[in-house]
């Protein structure tokens, strides 16, 4: 009887999700910062879409020590799925988690009175059972991206109430630069000058967390002055380099050697011969300049292939470029077959991947929809099954 993968790779879409390149990215992280800064290795939302479980099983048994998710709900169910490594909250806990984070060792960032109030009281529970037991924190600050984060005004009132904390211990502080990836943003120096006011708040209560942290994979693939103790990498994980720019043009930076650790794949559903002077897909938006032969794929944008690309984007059919042609459905896409021969119901075609030297990427996609990798990547749907290798 035919396993699971078997089914998957026969059926009509999937995903290809190869575990040994995602190793290789962080090993060239790794090699990248050098030993004396800890890597974060993000896999929030479900692993950028390459599944979450999977893939933090997979970091750890390369040595990441730290995994970064959204929230509780995320690090709950990496501890439900047996991840022993150090699980960072990245966007601050919600009342009603406290206990859970606690029990769980979990690693929450705060910048609010009220996070320090809560998860110490739940510490303190929690030391009824476990003595010596002190939960960890990391403070974020906000240095002028204005999303999340402690101002400095707010600072001195957080370390307060830090300092006199018996169970909870400040290991960590970080902030999250808006604009890493551009070289010369002004915005950014103004950053990282704040943060390192923001430390020099923390010194003069004596606080001096041993992680300090700024970087994303922008900063950590270019501004090596942010890397501090810790950076959290995330896209660059999963193969894909940021555009930098300098002055408003493309800037080159040492790339680092990172290989796309998705591809997605679907069959070719039906043929057609269409007729010249043919409307084709919803609304006609493309209508055949010649008789033309097209084929049907079971791929939509309920799958995560987005509707932006109607008319836009190609797919690899038997090696060769295929343009997309009509409007991309919810779970129908057409593609223009006309000037490859032989193809015919049940043909691999690759949607983000490689073929016999011809490649499409989550960036492309991205280029065409006005968007960025992380959104394709994020975007594929949980009716396209993953299936994992080692190669």
């Amino acid at each position: 009887m035919p396993d699971r993968r078997s089914l998957i790779l026969d059926g009509r879409t999937w995903a290809e999700v190869s575990l040994a390149a995602l190793g290789e990215n962080f090993h060239a992280v790794e090699k990248h910062v050098g030993k004396g800064v800890t890597i974060c290795a993000v896999v929030k939302a479900d692993g950028y879409g390459h599944g979450a479980v999977e893939c933090a099983r997979a970091l750890e048994s390369e040595g990441a020590e730290w995994l970064g998710v959204t929230d509780a709900a995320e690090g709950l169910a990496l501890r439900g799925a047996g991840a022993k490594a150090r699980i960072l909250l990245m966007t601050g806990i919600w009342k009603g988690e406290e206990d859970g984070i606690v029990a769980q060792n979990l690693t929450p960032t705060i910048w609010e009175p009220w996070h320090i109030e809560l998860l110490e009281r739940a510490a303190r529970k929690r030391q009824l059972d476990l003595p010596s037991h002190r939960l960890s924190v990391h403070l974020k600050l906000d240095t002028g991206m204005n999303r999340l984060g402690a101002s400095k005004e707010a600072l001195p009132h957080l370390c307060e109430m830090l300092c006199a904390c018996k169970h909870l211990t400040l290991e960590g502080v970080s902030t999250h630069l808006a604009s890493a990836e551009v070289l010369d943003a002004e915005d950014a120096v103004r950053q990282m000058k704040c943060f390192e006011e923001g430390l020099a708040i923390l010194r003069n209560y004596g606080l001096q967390p041993p992680l300090v942290h700024m970087g994303n994979s922008a900063a950590m693939s270019a501004r090596p002055e942010t890397w501090k103790t810790m950076v959290r990498p995330g896209i660059a994980l999963y193969g894909y380099s940021l555009a930098f720019t300098r002055r408003g043009e493309p800037a080159a930076v040492a790339e680092l050697p990172l290989r796309p650790v998705l591809s997605w794949k679907t069959r070719v559903l039906t043929v057609k011969e269409v007729a010249a002077g043919q409307a084709v897909g919803y609304m006609g938006t493309y209508v055949t300049k010649a008789p033309s032969r097209i084929a049907v794929l079971p791929v939509g944008y309920a799958d995560g292939y987005p509707r932006l690309l109607s008319n836009r984007a190609r797919v690899i059919v038997g090696g060769e470029y295929a343009p997309v042609v009509g409007r991309v459905s919810m779970d129908l896409t057409i593609v223009d077959v006309n000037h490859i021969r032989g193809v015919k119901v049940a043909d691999e075609v690759v949607l983000i991947g490689r073929d016999r030297g011809k490649s499409v990427d989550a960036a492309e996609l991205a280029r065409l929809c006005q968007s960025v990798p992380y959104e394709i990547l994020c975007g594929l749907s949980q009716r396209v099954p993953r299936v994992y290798s080692s190669s």
